[in-house]
């Protein structure tokens, strides 16, 4: 086969040859190994070594075998974990020792890359994997570092046997004039080479420290195992050595073929990816999927470069596998287990409480309205900041949008190619979003609520093409090495470079900068009026939009939108809240202020800190509303509850503004009606709603005060099933289903999906403008998507006999005490609804099944004069109020200054962080702040 066997093995001149392997292999020192799979065979006239559990599979006949290569300082004991998967699952795992590596023959020889290629084949051929002796098994290559190279190497050349290919931390190609990373520069460097690489197990133990967490002393025993000499680390010092830095070394032809022949690879192919990996940077993964665009996605954030031993591979892998039919079938009760009592989605209107179904209209994209109002003079988008005011008519907003699509075209951006979007909801992140949209680029938005480090993965994550940003923002991204190229957008005012003009040119050298909003749209007007022409509109089921969550249960994940399910939320916002052209609305809560201006309704974005909801002060909302006569406020529950705090402060004229407000959304987490009674205080005559969503989908159900009051008197009476309590958030909007997955004993969702009422489970939903799937996060909405086409949201909660949802908590925050499970959200609203209490957290700590019930309380300093000390055992009066109002035995109550809740709506409390630090407190530990 092409490429194989081109080149011969080097005697390296000053090395011995070495015919016995590196020590003893003693599996029973290795954690994790069954003796039984450590095996030695003779292959190209050597001695490897590798693991094989074949003998694990009980005598069933293999589903495939997983061929596995381990890269540099490492062995095959890194695939224990995908050996013991692949067992439980049906697969023989092969896992080898590269020649000179682990417990395989030293031979003194110097192996390059097309030898190591060709040596592994010699291998396979000797177990029967590939060869003449191939027992027509499938084969699926799984590498990791540079052993990632040689299996994509071997794959490249055995057509044939392979199945499909699994890569982890790898790279296939080194672009000209890109320098290697920094720590194989190092390693190769004249000075660190060999001390660092063979002399001593500086390497060896540099690469064991980027595991994260640290390693089990004795996992490390076993890596270190057999590399306990200078002579058993040759291996390793070679292998440095061995990098193909630039087109002189001699193994760059090698590794040039092997990147060409990785395009034609057309089997299925998953990339599991560590991103904190100071070794395979990112870019090599947008190599990876350059060249294999078909390839599915996981990246694990927080694992690094050892990344089989951070994160689940093993359990990814053989699920994957099996989802994509590879190898031959398992027995069928796995899957037919996985779609047991799959839910099927009612006839429109007839489930209890249902809306009326939404009349079913032709697609219109997202940025329609802008075209049909084209002509309007009114005003389309309002901005209010400390420096003043900014408006767009919709006439200005339509030419705006369609010259910098126009602009964004000539400078190379591409229908298809990702867009992220770095830059405040007003008048320039409008613009931005509806000419991305209509050029067919992809949007990503994720906002600074995320907080620097959430902020950066998230670029990074979503490895955007572009970049339009504030220069804030673009200084940040050189800084940290966001991808994409950069476009800035200079606020109102300031030139096209910046202040004083002399510097622009050298500040844009230094950041990157490509270009800014006001060129590209000065060019777009140039273009325009020579008669250019955009791209056709992007097909309806294309991807349109990454909208990243919140970041509150975990690191902030992308979430895949398409043009018709953007197209989708925004007519069932329009059809459900009644927005329209003639009815504008101050957005406080920037998902809505793009939706609800594709309505063609007119938007105006208060004077805030968008990182910061709470930062909405009333003056700030009254102006909004003044400023558009507002029909509707969009907030959060952290900016309501602000405002209420700072009503005080209004001016007649702004209060006049805001009695004329006729409808108010608290969106973004679950609202108390005590809540937003006190927020229909500030606007008295508006309607208070609370729309229940996520970013996955948004709005999933709605409810008005009044109809929340109702549901919580008919839950007192027990004229309902009232289940675990909770916060009632309406019924199912138009379109949308939703089920329950109970909840076993231990508090895990694992029964059959239902709607029978008072049964507490996890959230199951479907609707029209459901998420498409979440962005290179295989895993994740592989375990969200457990019944196609319905998603698992993680909330806890229960259906009503009257149709409406009750929203209990988090899966993972639920408590399971001794007694039974118990939810947090309606222990959590008893105790909010104490005079004292500004937010409170219930949490569980100790072993699940042994948890004991913990209330965390934040009280108000205008209450409680004690309320900013450390953080201590609640006062005996605070304690009694909080045990008297709660429906369970409360095990201890905590006060502290601050209860942390997410970064971006500053909402939704942090019931994991807090639990941790109640523990560590409880115990007697130093436990500072939550």
């Amino acid at each position: 086969m092409p490429g194989r066997g081109v080149r011969a093995q080097h005697r390296d001149p000053g090395a011995r040859l070495v015919t016995a392997p590196a020590g003893r292999p003693a599996p029973e020192a290795w954690p994790g190994v069954y003796p039984a799979w450590s095996r030695q065979a003779m292959a190209g006239g050597y001695r490897w070594h590798y693991l094989d559990n074949l003998d694990s599979l009980g005598g069933a006949e293999p589903r495939g075998t997983l061929l596995c290569v381990h890269g540099n300082p490492t062995w095959s004991y890194l695939w224990r974990s995908v050996l013991a998967a692949g067992a439980a699952a049906g697969w023989r795992v092969v896992a080898v020792d590269q020649l000179e590596m682990g417990y395989s023959e030293r031979t003194g020889l110097t192996h390059r890359l097309a030898d190591r290629v060709r040596e592994l084949g010699e291998l396979t051929d000797v177990l029967g994997l590939s060869g003449p002796a191939w027992d027509g098994r499938p084969v699926v290559t799984v590498g990791h570092d540079w052993g990632g190279v040689v299996s994509l190497g071997w794959a490249v050349d055995h057509p044939r046997e392979l199945a499909a290919v699994a890569l982890t931390n790898t790279a296939v190609h080194q672009a000209a004039r890109t320098k290697v990373p920094y720590l194989l520069r190092l390693a190769r460097s004249r000075r660190v080479h060999g001390p660092g690489t063979q002399a001593t197990p500086a390497f060896l133990e540099v690469t064991l420290a980027l595991a994260h967490p640290a390693l089990a002393p004795e996992v490390k025993a076993a890596y270190r195992a057999p590399y306990r000499s200078a002579a058993a680390r040759a291996g390793i010092a070679a292998f440095v050595e061995d990098i193909p830095v630039d087109a002189t070394h001699p193994s760059h032809a090698e590794l040039e073929r092997i990147a060409a022949g990785v395009r034609g690879l057309d089997v299925p192919t998953l990339i599991m990816w560590g991103p904190r990996d100071p070794v395979f940077y990112e870019r090599y993964l947008r190599d990876l999927l350059e060249r294999l665009p078909h390839a599915d996605v996981h990246r694990f954030e927080g694992a690094g470069h050892l990344v089989v031993e951070d994160a689940d591979v093993a359990g990814t892998l053989v699920r994957w596998l099996d989802r994509r039919g590879v190898g031959r079938p398992a027995a069928p009760a796995e899957r037919a287990e996985r779609m047991a009592g799959a839910p099927d989605v009612p006839a429109a209107g007839t489930e209890p409480g249902a809306r009326p179904a939404l009349a079913v209209a032709e697609y219109r994209p997202l940025y329609a309205a802008l075209e049909e109002q084209a002509d309007s003079p009114a005003a389309a988008v309002v901005a209010l900041s400390a420096a003043g005011r900014s408006e767009l008519s919709w006439s200005e907003l339509a030419a705006r949008v369609r010259h910098l699509a126009l602009g964004l075209a000539d400078a190379g951006v591409r229908p298809g190619q990702r867009v992220s979007l770095l830059v405040p909801p007003g008048v320039d992140l409008t613009t931005a979003l509806f000419a991305c949209l209509r050029l067919g680029a992809v949007v990503v938005l994720a906002d600074a609520g995320l907080g620097l480090k959430g902020l950066t993965r998230a670029v990074r994550g979503a490895a955007p093409d572009h970049i339009i940003g504030i220069e804030k923002a673009l200084v940040a991204g050189r800084l940290l090495g966001w991808p994409g190229r950069k476009f800035v957008a200079v606020p109102s005012g300031h030139d096209v470079g910046y202040t004083p003009p002399r510097t622009a040119h050298t500040r844009r050298r230094t950041f990157r900068i490509f270009g800014s909003v006001r060129e590209l749209l000065a060019r777009g007007a140039v273009l325009d009026g020579a008669g250019g022409h955009l791209p056709p509109e992007p097909d309806p089921d294309a991807d349109a939009a990454i909208l990243f969550t919140s970041g509150s249960t975990g690191p902030a994940k992308g979430v895949v939108y398409t043009h018709r399910r953007l197209a989708g939320m925004r007519d069932v916002v329009a059809a459900t809240y009644g927005l329209s052209p003639e009815r504008s609305f101050v957005a406080g809560f920037a998902p809505f202020a793009l939706l609800g201006t594709a309505t063609g309704a007119t938007s105006a974005t208060p004077d805030m800190d968008v990182a910061s909801p709470g930062t909405l002060t009333a003056a700030a909302l009254g102006d909004a509303a003044a400023a558009i006569d507002a029909y509707a406020v969009f907030a959060s529950p952290s900016a309501l509850a602000n405002v209420v705090r700072t009503a005080d402060g209004l001016s007649p004229a702004q209060r006049e503004a805001l009695g004329g407000v006729r409808l108010f959304l608290s969106a973004g987490a679950p609202i108390s009606s005590a809540r937003l009674a006190q927020a229909r205080t500030v606007m008295p005559n508006a309607e208070p709603h609370t729309p229940y969503g996520m970013t996955e989908v948004l709005p999933l159900t709605d409810v008005s005060l009044e109809q929340v009051e109702a549901a919580e008197s008919d839950a007192r009476a027990g004229a309902v099933t009232g289940a675990g309590g909770g916060s009632c958030v309406g019924t199912p909007v138009a379109g949308a289903h939703i089920r329950v997955v109970p909840l076993d004993d231990m508090g895990e969702a694992t029964g059959r999906p239902t709607d029978e009422p008072g049964i507490t489970g996890e959230v199951l939903v479907t609707a029209p403008h459901l998420k498409d799937r979440y962005d290179r996060l295989w895993a994740t909405q592989d375990a969200s998507a457990t019944w196609p086409g319905w998603h698992r949201t993680g909330d806890v909660g229960h259906l009503d006999a009257a149709g409406r949802l009750w929203i209990e908590g988090r899966l993972s925050h639920v408590i399971v005490t001794p007694d039974g499970v118990v939810t947090p959200v309606q222990l959590e609203n008893d105790v909010l609804n104490l005079p004292a209490v500004r937010r409170a957290a219930v949490v569980g700590v100790g072993p699940v099944g042994a948890q004991q019930v913990v209330v965390v309380v934040e009280t108000d300093p205008d209450v409680d004069p004690g309320a900013r000390h450390r953080p201590a055992l609640a006062p005996e009066g605070l304690a009694r109020a909080v045990r008297a109002v709660a429906a369970v035995p409360v095990a201890a109550v905590l006060r502290v200054p601050e209860v942390p809740t997410d970064v971006r709506h500053n909402s939704k409390v942090e019931r994991a962080r807090i639990a941790a630090w109640a523990a560590r407190f409880l115990a007697g530990l130093r436990a500072g702040r939550p």
